[in-house]
């Protein structure tokens, strides 16, 4: 009898090893990935930043690309109290703001040693066709801290309504589809792609084609995949920008 019950407990033992060396398998995957969504939306700006470093030219990289990201992360962290979302995406927003601080600091620093003699210009002034082009990363920091504060405010007022949860989900998730719209039309102003790292961009894609699928594994909000797939096709877009400025330029130095 004993002979007779050795295969089946060897079948059944290596049975339960497959479904332990899967169990572990799908873990580890879920733990990799999950990592990647917590830093691996900050690593398309190291390029950028470097560039903008050891340059010292700021002018092609658009500052509104900050805007739309510490816009739509903010927000993000604000429909979390409405309705709670995977951790690591909660995670991701805390590092984009601080990555997104550290490039203006970078930017306004390197735009004003290098045109000393250019007009001031403050948060202050409140004068509406310079928002966001302003002389000293300060004013930027107080700007961001009166959005969080007054931002705050509102979702604490209004986080019992789902309506207003759903809005500033779809409102953070769409800032951040749209964010290489100002790199976009910068680019098409100046007819060039001098000043804008295409790494970063090619960065972008991969991630949000990364994101987007996890997005729809994890069962994320609607709002996030949907505008995971329009930020892939302005994506797409830039680098359509990368193929014809690009060619432009090699043929006039022929």
């Amino acid at each position: 009898m004993n002979s007779l019950r050795d295969p089946v407990e060897i079948a059944a033992s290596l049975e339960n090893s497959k479904e332990g060396f899967l169990t572990i398998l799908i873990q580890t995957v879920s733990w990799v990935s999950s990592a990647a969504m917590i830093v691996g939306a900050v690593v398309p700006y190291l390029p950028q930043y470097w560039d903008i470093w050891q340059s010292r030219d700021a002018e092609g990289f658009s500052l509104h690309v900050c805007l739309a990201l510490l816009v739509a992360n903010i927000l993000r962290i604000f429909f979390w109290f409405g309705r709670h979302f995977e951790l690591p995406l909660l995670l991701q927003s805390f590092i984009m703001i601080v990555a997104m601080l550290a490039m203006l600091q970078l930017c306004t620093k390197i735009r004003r040693e290098s045109d000393m003699s250019a007009k001031k210009r403050s948060f202050l002034d409140f004068q509406r066709r310079h928002f966001w082009d302003w002389t000293h990363f300060s004013d930027y920091l107080l700007c961001v801290l009166i959005f969080i504060t007054v931002g705050g405010y509102i979702t604490y007022l209004f986080v019992s309504f789902p309506m207003f949860v759903e809005s500033v989900g779809f409102l953070a998730v769409f800032s951040e589809a749209i964010l290489g719209v100002p790199q976009f039309y910068r680019n098409h102003i100046n007819q060039s792609i001098v000043g804008m790292s295409v790494k970063m961009v090619v960065m972008w894609l991969s991630g949000d084609v990364f994101k987007t699928c996890y997005f729809i594994v994890k069962i994320a909000p609607v709002q996030f995949w949907v505008c995971g797939l329009l930020q892939i096709s302005i994506d797409i877009a830039i680098l359509l920008q990368v193929y014809k400025f690009g060619s432009q330029e090699r043929s006039h130095v022929k």
